[in-house]
């Protein structure tokens, strides 16, 4: 497995695992504020697939298509179907040798040229981020048992090398 293969599946798996954490959440808790970035968990889920649907459809270049659907199974639905579709382009555009060509960011004004692992690299990132506020807001609203997230704890999951530690205790 190469290197974007395993973040591309990291991103993905982790993403899901926090979803299905949050399943059992009322929507007075995914909807509670915190003075933090997207303001609650369900906004922050969305705004990480929205941006994963967004960034996908710029780098096929089509029209960016806004998706809807907030609850936990939709957003599980989207993120199964856009994590299918940007790791085709991401590994389409890694076979072909295309990471420092660009692409035109056409919902800049004026649009502009941004290079296609530049961008893969942000969108990776940008949901890592988003996941440690995800975490956090987690924990202030009582679910204190979940994955720690990192790339070696999934890839023991993956590839069955480890139990989780949270798994320890049950």
């Amino acid at each position: 497995m190469n290197l974007l293969d395993r973040l591309l599946g990291h991103d993905t798996w982790t993403t899901r695992q926090l979803l299905l954490a949050c399943q059992s959440l009322s929507d007075e808790l995914l909807d509670r504020e915190f003075e933090i970035d997207s303001r609650s968990l369900r906004n922050t889920f969305v705004h990480m697939i929205d941006n994963m649907e967004v960034w996908t459809d710029l780098l096929w270049a089509r029209p960016v298509a806004r998706q809807s659907g907030d609850s936990i199974p939709a957003l599980l639905q989207r993120l199964s179907r856009i994590s299918r579709d940007f790791a085709h382009i991401a590994r389409e555009i890694a076979r072909t040798g295309r990471y420092d060509d660009c692409f035109m960011d056409v919902l800049d004004d004026p649009p502009t040229p941004k290079s296609f692992g530049g961008a893969i690299g942000h969108l990776i990132t940008h949901n890592m981020h988003h996941r440690a506020q995800v975490m956090i807001m987690m924990e202030n609203v009582g679910l204190k048992e979940h994955i720690e997230g990192d790339l070696l704890g999934w890839e023991s999951q993956a590839f069955g090398w480890a139990d989780p530690p949270y798994l320890d205790n049950q």
